[in-house]
């Protein structure tokens, strides 16, 4: 993992940034908003509920793209692969941090509730200021 790409992905996406994820459903595109929870130890996390189309299309193919623009109209694209877990530790960082997930999950043993994180991935940051598009790793 490149820590100064890490630096700029986590200096964009704050913990409750909305983005736009896309997935895959049956080879057509399915998109929808969601929270971005937190970065811990290079992984970008997520959470869902076991019973959403989302987390049957993830379970499927893996595969995601996420996006976002700023206030200055600066758009970031983050591209990989999920991986599940039900980590309780971490589901009970999410309810602490975050009372609309509180309200719908209640607890972290709630079997319905888990997370998803990306834990490598490519990144397109562009402008509408004509400047070059600019491509990081993590």
């Amino acid at each position: 993992m490149n820590p100064d790409s890490m630096t700029q992905i986590t200096e964009f996406f704050k913990p409750g940034t909305t983005v736009n994820i896309a997935t895959i459903d049956d080879g057509l595109p399915r998109v929808r908003p969601f929270q971005f929870q937190f970065e811990s130890d290079g992984k970008l996390f997520f959470c869902t509920a076991k019973t959403k189309d989302v987390y049957n299309q993830l379970t499927k193919n893996p595969a995601i793209e996420f996006v976002a623009t700023s206030p200055e109209y600066v758009t970031m694209r983050v591209s990989g692969k999920v991986t599940f877990t039900d980590d309780k530790n971490l589901k009970e960082k999410i309810l602490s941090g975050n009372e609309l997930i509180k309200t719908i999950y209640q607890t972290s043993d709630n079997p319905v509730f888990t997370l998803f994180y990306l834990d490598h991935g490519s990144v397109k940051i562009s402008t509408m200021t004509g400047e070059p598009d600019k491509y990081l790793t993590f």
